[in-house]
């Protein structure tokens, strides 16, 4: 009789401390799921709080003026086209990195929507094509920007560039005979300004690569050039 109640005694303390497991176990698992659900809340309460202080403190043109610097880069992806030249395969593809440093030139120019200043960038580039085949690229260019500054944190521009372009890609192409290449480029962007520095980056352009006639092909590649990044603008140099 005493064995059994000794047996019942064990087997009700061991129920109970497996209940306390439990519920420690679970008060635990509250606790991180609390303090995870508090982290990602201030979080977002500080960058919410941090950008709302951003939108009613600044808008571009009171950052980009003449003599800022931009730091930045950006990533894109080239598809080319035959719809613009005479290239005559569109089976043309390259990931692109683009970083870039640049200089405001200029206080800001006309009036109305259209206001805004130049802005000169050196960009080198590197580019790892996929299709037709593996390859690899890397040249750099001098950019020409447009900034236009009547529209608080967004900044839209235009900006052109042209450079000089080694690739891997020729002569196994029927475009191009030589490596060496030279590159022009054109298009629209934008940036958004997140802080009074940092802004996100968006744009495309209209990329050409081709060797002046330097060898004994050179139909050129026309390709379309999506991209977005990130830049920093710090204070005026001059």
């Amino acid at each position: 009789m005493r064995t059994r109640e000794a047996r019942d005694g064990r087997y009700r303390r061991l129920v109970a401390l497996r209940a306390s497991g439990r519920i420690i176990d679970d008060l635990r698992r509250q606790g991180r799921a609390s303090f995870f659900v508090s982290l990602v809340m201030g979080s977002m309460l500080w960058i919410d709080g941090g950008v709302a202080m951003a939108e009613s403190s600044f808008a571009a043109r009171d950052v980009v003026k003449r003599g800022a610097i931009e730091l930045g880069g950006a990533v894109g992806y080239a598809q080319a086209t035959t719809a613009i030249g005479a290239g005559t395969s569109a089976n043309r593809a390259a990931v692109f990195v683009l970083p870039r440093i640049g200089i405001v030139l200029t206080d800001p120019l006309g009036s109305g929507w259209y206001q805004g200043n130049v802005e000169m960038l050196v960009e080198p580039v590197y580019a790892r094509f996929t299709k037709p085949f593996a390859a690899d690229g890397a040249g750099g260019s001098f950019v020409v920007k447009y900034n236009f500054l009547s529209f608080g944190r967004w900044m839209p521009f235009w900006d052109a560039g042209a450079g000089i372009f080694w690739t891997n890609l020729a002569p196994r192409i029927s475009e191009q005979s030589t490596q060496f290449e030279f590159g022009l480029e054109t298009g629209p962007g934008v940036h958004y300004f997140v802080t009074d520095r940092i802004s996100w980056t968006m744009g495309v352009r209209l990329h050409h690569i081709s060797n002046a006639n330097l060898g004994e092909r050179n139909t050129g590649i026309n390709g379309v050039l999506p991209y977005v990044g990130l830049s920093f603008f710090l204070p005026r140099a001059f």
